[in-house]
């Protein structure tokens, strides 16, 4: 299975945006609007990377081919690429060169320290940044009137994640009492820990250990065998996708089976590739994550664009998608390429952007942070990722606790 674009797609492509971008006839084609794309596309991260310039590349066309930035003449969108390794400094660095090259505003980052470093930077240039996927809170709490993120941090993920915990927990007589949290040692994993160990015991629950790991982690046979010594009702990882799929191969290798795993913004658990390539290790595991609302008939034509290309349907690809139409938006109610101008048409955000699959109400920003933004709860069920929660657009009933084997 490929993560990146062979040569002849990228052909294709190329070739499609130089006919789009050909001069009109009876007048000359307003200047390229140049948008940089942030992703890391080596490194660890790799594979995120590769899916959310995806999602991107998708939007860009799209935008393209019905009509460009008609506020602008018809302006066709041209991707400035920039990959930022895996690491902060890496995207600091394509911040810099995409500043150089004079893009209008930026989208990405993936991970939160990517994201953190990368908007800091774009903020001495006031240049536009939107966050992709990164949760971290303090993205848009340093008063950075350049940086707005379309999805939820991680305060707002736990919270519903915590709510909806007890709901279906509730609902299945409280079987689960005791809880291990795994999490990944690095930004978005500790801080997500952190929230978990002050909000569990007030839900009701006990929190046996908190194990963390590094990324990248090689082996997870201790963190296993600690599980199991201790024996919890729950475990709750929050981790990249790698990791994920080592510690949930290794618990089922060991044969060790909680009620419940229930994930939290987890690289793998919401991730069609673990799904198809561990089936049974991703059986019945549940996740709290960004994904695409199931009701957008849009939703459905971009999954099976991306499907039909021979990649796996991950939450990245639509989140980029609508990330980039929220920028051709911006520049739409702009009226102009202008950084400051775009900033504040993004910060005018009030309701009227429409042209994204994710499952949230209005748009509207405060403070740069997306307020109608909300995770959802995933479950595996039947070689397939499910909806379970919110309820008004679930497309499975949850199974919990897990059946005995």
């Amino acid at each position: 299975m490929p993560t990146a674009f062979t040569a002849s797609r990228r052909a294709v492509l190329l070739g499609a945006a130089a006919t789009l971008a050909a001069p009109r006839i009876g007048g000359a084609q307003p200047a390229a609007i140049r948008l940089g794309i942030l992703q890391p596309v080596t490194g660890a991260l790799a594979q995120d990377g590769e899916y959310g310039r995806l999602g991107a590349e998708l939007a860009i066309q799209e935008i393209n081919a019905t009509g460009g930035i008609r506020a602008l003449g018809g302006a066709q969108i041209q991707m400035v690429f920039g990959d930022a390794r895996s690491t902060p400094e890496g995207g600091t660095a394509e911040v810099e060169r995409m500043n150089s090259e004079g893009v209008v505003a930026i989208v990405g980052g993936f991970a939160s320290p990517i994201a953190l470093a990368a908007s800091q930077a774009a903020s001495r240039y006031d240049l536009p940044y939107v966050v992709d996927v990164g949760v971290s809170d303090a993205i848009v709490t340093r008063g950075l009137r350049n940086t707005f993120r379309f999805g939820p941090g991680f305060g707002a993920v736990t919270g519903a994640a915590l709510d909806n915990l007890v709901t279906l927990n509730n609902a299945a007589g409280r079987p689960a009492r005791t809880v291990v949290v795994v999490h990944e040692d690095g930004l978005f994993g500790s801080g997500m820990a952190r929230l978990m160990q002050q909000q569990l015991p007030q839900r009701g629950f006990e929190i046996l250990e908190t194990i963390s790991h590094p990324t990248p982690a090689r082996d997870m046979s201790n963190i296993a065998l600690r599980i199991r010594a201790l024996n919890p009702d729950l475990i709750i990882p929050s981790s990249y996708y790698a990791e994920f799929v080592l510690l949930s191969q290794t618990l089922q290798q060991r044969r060790i089976r909680p009620k419940g795993i229930y994930c939290v913004l987890n690289g793998a658990a919401s991730n069609f590739r673990f799904v198809r390539e561990f089936p049974q290790a991703a059986n019945l595991v549940m996740d709290v994550n960004h994904w695409a609302d199931p009701r957008k008939p849009r939703t459905a034509e971009l999954r099976r664009q991306v499907e039909a290309t021979n990649r796996f349907w991950l939450y990245n690809t639509p989140l980029n998608y609508s990330a980039v139409m929220l920028v051709a938006d911006a520049l739409e109610r702009a009226g102009r390429a202008d950084r400051n101008a775009v900033i504040e048409a993004l910060a005018a955000t009030d309701g009227r952007f429409t042209r994204h699959i994710m499952p949230y109400g209005p748009t509207r920003f405060v403070n740069g942070q997306n307020q109608s933004a909300q995770a959802v709860n995933t479950q595996v069920i039947d070689n397939d990722i499910k909806v379970i929660f919110p309820t008004d657009f679930a497309d499975a009933r949850p199974v919990f606790p897990w059946p005995s084997i």
